[in-house]
């Protein structure tokens, strides 16, 4: 068999990689630059499956992607980024990515998904370069990293997407990505939220109407469907959709044709539609709410947005960059969080998600008093808020730093987190105790040799003795 091929201009994932396929005797060789690879694939070697790091010196990953599907369209390459955003993830899958691996990662996985690779060989067509736009979405979590594999998978397809998610996580945004990363691109998107229109608007604002159709209609007018022709429509809060124009939506897609309202011609539609709701649609066709066959309809590819409170790693980026646009929005500078700031907001749940967060830094931007914002700077009703448990919180962070040290600087992790958690109990229980060690001891539940065997050990010898 072919060896898998790694190529990353750092060692240490290199170094990761290859004890790790080497532990389950899978054949490996290893790069340190997009070139090098690109040198033995000229040469007429071939990797089973490539591994690559998108951003590197000299050639990226992603031009190392586009010589090698010239080369060997159906070689499975793994694209690798630190950067876990939505442009990366496009740009990989467009560019005929068989998988997208943001760092850090968990190795067994990423093994894994090496296996998959090797046991399978996926031709990708030729797709166009996409070209350079400013990220739309943010979001490092995993649960963000789906729905950017997601829009990445749907970029050549025409498929009717349903979006799910509570009010503020982004579904337009989410449904605008899907619009320009997509061969409707250069076509109209068209949005509509169909909750917030009369019900005895909503359907001439959808199929438009003809002149006398109404009173009131002295023209003809052209509905949702009809600018949308080519592009993508976008229905939002479709839970709310009437009964009698769930009927005509239903005809519209099945038919790919509707009539405007008093009219007697049939209007091609041409329209990719996506449609969001926070509601449970599989409940409210239970409840004779919504039709079923219309749910079918539209629940072709399903993606679920997580809530802020699922992504909680994601409010210090979220933060920064709503900070900035609203500072450039209003021409001033842009107000920074200090660190319990920003902890604190970390740790609090937004029931309005990102909507609400984008908001406060909007409020924080004009408010605020001073560049750097104090926890006491915040609006009252979320300083009286409180945070998440603790013990949440900082297992979360251990794990993540846990993921951090396993993919930038393995084979000293559990001694190194071991270290930091021993002497940050001890530093506070001997903050606690006044530097009484005996007394810091009995705190921590274990005897005064002991503490003072490890506070010899971790450095803090000028930790003073008292009383």
């Amino acid at each position: 068999m072919n060896p898998v091929w790694i190529i990353d201009d750092d060692r240490s994932i290199r170094w990761v990689f290859e004890k790790a396929l080497a532990r389950d005797e899978i054949a490996y060789r290893s790069f340190a630059s997009a070139a090098e690879a690109l040198v033995a694939l000229d040469a007429g070697d071939r990797p089973q499956v490539l591994v690559s790091d998108i951003r590197m010196p000299g050639q990226s990953g992603l031009d190392l992607l586009r010589h090698v599907k010239t080369k060997c369209p159906d070689l499975p390459v793994i694209i690798m980024t630190a950067y876990s955003d939505l442009d990366s993830a496009v740009s990989a899958f467009q560019g005929g990515a068989y998988e997208y691996l943001p760092k850090p990662f968990d190795v067994d996985q990423a093994v894994d998904l090496v296996r998959r690779a090797i046991g399978e060989s996926k031709h990708q067509g030729d797709v166009a370069e996409v070209s350079s736009i400013t990220p739309e979405i943010l979001g490092k979590a995993a649960s963000m990293q789906e729905v950017f594999r997601a829009i990445g998978r749907l970029s050549q397809s025409h498929a009717t997407v349903l979006i799910n998610g509570e009010s503020g996580t982004g579904k337009e945004l989410v449904a605008r990505a899907l619009h320009r990363h997509s061969p409707r691109a250069e076509k109209p998107f068209i949005a509509i939220n169909t909750a917030a229109i009369p019900r005895d608007l909503l359907e001439s604002e959808l199929f438009g109407h003809e002149r006398g159709a109404f009173t009131g209609a002295q023209t003809q007018r052209r509905g949702r469907f009809e600018q949308a022709e080519g592009g993508t429509l976008f229905l939002d809060e479709i839970g709310d959709m009437p009964a009698e124009l769930q009927t005509r939506l239903l005809r519209v897609l099945s038919d790919a044709h509707f009539y405007r309202v008093g009219g007697h011609q049939p209007v091609k539609a041409n329209v990719r539609v996506i449609a969001a709701t926070h509601q449970n649609l599989e409940e409210r066709v239970k409840q004779g709410l919504f039709r079923e066959d219309l749910f079918h309809r539209l629940n072709v590819i399903r993606l679920r947005l997580p809530t802020l409170r699922e992504r909680h790693e994601d409010i210090p980026l979220l933060t920064k960059h709503f900070l900035q646009k609203s500072a450039q929005d209003l021409g001033v500078e842009a107000k920074r969080l200090s660190e319990s700031a920003l902890k604190y907001l970390s740790g609090l749940d937004f029931p309005g998600n990102v909507r609400q967060l984008e908001n406060l830094c909007h409020w924080i931007t004009v408010m605020a008093p001073g560049q750097t914002v104090e926890v006491a700077d915040l609006p009252s009703e979320l300083r009286e808020q409180g945070s998440r448990d603790v013990p949440q919180n900082w297992l979360d962070a251990l794990r993540s730093e846990a993921d951090r040290l396993i993919a930038a600087a393995p084979g000293g992790v559990f001694e190194r987190l071991s270290r930091d958690f021993e002497r940050a109990l001890i530093q506070r229980a001997l903050a606690a105790s006044g530097g009484r060690r005996i007394e810091a001891a009995h705190l921590l539940g274990i005897g005064r040799n002991t503490i003072t065997r490890k506070i010899q050990e971790l450095g803090l010898e000028d930790a003073k003795e008292e009383g």
